[in-house]
């Protein structure tokens, strides 16, 4: 271990080490399909590292999609795909009961098509969507399969899953890096699941609370749940979902403020 005390100022020095944090900041875009526009993909951009892009399923189509990647290619975003579940009028968001050799085809599928639209052919990360990201949480079969589908198309892709649950696990078991993802926008239950959006409360709107509970999370580590219990995070990249009311406004002033803390915000190929 390096021996901070041999160093000049030490002290100082010792002290950055300990607070230093690296985050990637994440958003999912590129969720219109046809003549409807959904999100404000072109001015959240500039704020995030890492772009989560709908592949056809829950939302997009080829066209939103070859824009969104060229957008994110543009401004120097990283590209992720955004696999959700075949439906698109309830938007991904409702739970379809398949089996993991289901996921494993539709994730492969949404891959494949996003890869296509790149300037490189290669992503960076797989972020499922919706439900299909909220099954994972507990099913481990099914996390098991999307991990696998991801490691199958190209295992130098990143999986993300929220923190502390089956996708880290179902990941790293099959040789893929993982990278822990917490909410900026989202309520959280005691056990550290995603509050439901059928339920009050779950998507955080305040611009202060969003703030001052996004930086508690990737400065100390911890977040409060929805009853006001204490939880402990550690967060490889933060999401701000693109939809929540002023989402660029918030993008830009959490990203303002990360930064001011000394928070370096990267993609998280850079550091994973």
């Amino acid at each position: 271990m390096m021996n901070w005390r041999l160093y000049k100022d030490s002290d100082i020095q010792l002290r950055r080490w300990k607070t230093a944090r690296t985050i990637d900041f994440n958003c999912d875009l590129g969720e219109s399909f046809g003549s409807y526009k959904l999100g404000l993909d072109e001015q959240l951009m500039p704020y995030i590292t890492s772009a989560n892009v709908a592949c056809g399923f829950h939302a997009g189509d080829p066209m939103w999609m070859l824009r969104t990647v060229g957008l994110a290619e543009k401004a120097g975003v990283a590209v992720g795909a955004h696999p959700g579940l075949p439906d698109l009028i309830g938007f991904g968001r409702r739970e379809m009961k398949i089996t993991p050799e289901e996921a494993k085809n539709y994730v492969k599928y949404q891959i494949g098509a996003l890869q296509a639209f790149t300037r490189s052919k290669r992503l960076q990360h797989v972020k499922p969507h919706g439900a299909l990201y909220n099954m994972g949480v507990a099913d481990t079969a099914i996390a098991r399969a999307v991990a696998e589908a991801v490691s199958e198309v190209d295992n130098r892709l990143i999986l993300v899953g929220l923190v502390g649950s089956a996708w880290i696990e179902a990941g790293e078991k099959v040789g893929l890096k993982v990278a822990r993802e917490v909410f900026a926008d989202r309520a959280l239950n005691p056990d550290g699941t995603l509050v439901s959006r059928s339920k009050p409360g779950a998507v955080i709107e305040d611009p202060e609370q969003v703030i001052a509970a996004s930086l508690k999370m990737v400065m100390k580590q911890k977040a409060t749940a929805i009853d006001g219990s204490e939880i402990s995070v550690k967060a490889d990249t933060i999401c701000l979902h693109g939809d929540t009311p002023g989402a660029v406004e918030l993008a830009r002033k959490l990203r303002e403020r990360m930064e001011e803390a000394g928070i370096q915000v990267i993609p998280m190929s850079q550091f994973l």
